[in-house]
């Protein structure tokens, strides 16, 4: 089942746009190929989490692990064995030779969305549930922590 996160989607929509600028128009050596990466990886988190209703841990593992799979199939050439070599928009997506430091980036951007979300709701916080207001959320936890008096 799906749920829409607005302030998600806008939030991955506004690092849409920054991974955009920067392709575009950053050409340096520090911004464009590591500043890209970390914010890829806090992008997909932001897309992701702004449809999906399964645990903030396993959808920054699932996206981490998506861009170490991307990476890796830099490595692999895939481009090439799609014959998309050519094709800009596919080297930016895909992107076209593999790095270390790409990896470190990814990791960097899973730390960043980690720290973000702890700030945000703290991990032993206990959220509302999809389609639930946190009240609702609050009352029931309230209610099962002190039991009825009989």
């Amino acid at each position: 089942m799906l749920h829409f996160r607005k302030r998600y989607f806008l939030v991955a929509c506004g690092l849409l746009l920054t991974e955009v600028v920067i392709a575009l128009y950053a050409h340096d050596q520090i911004i464009r190929p590591y500043g890209g990466d970390l914010l890829a990886t806090v992008f997909l988190y932001c897309l992701v989490r702004s449809f999906g209703v399964a645990r903030r841990a396993r959808i920054l593992m699932a996206v981490l692990l998506i861009s170490y799979l991307i990476e890796g199939l830099q490595y692999l050439d895939l481009l090439s064995w799609l014959g998309w070599q050519h094709f800009r928009l596919a080297r930016i997506v895909l992107g076209s030779h593999f790095a270390w430091g790409d990896m470190l980036a990814y990791s960097l951007g899973a730390l960043l969305v980690l720290a973000a979300e702890n700030l945000r709701r703290p991990a032993g916080s206990v959220p509302a549930a999809a389609g639930q207001p946190a009240a609702t959320a609050a009352l029931q936890k309230q209610r099962s922590n002190h039991p009825a008096s009989v």
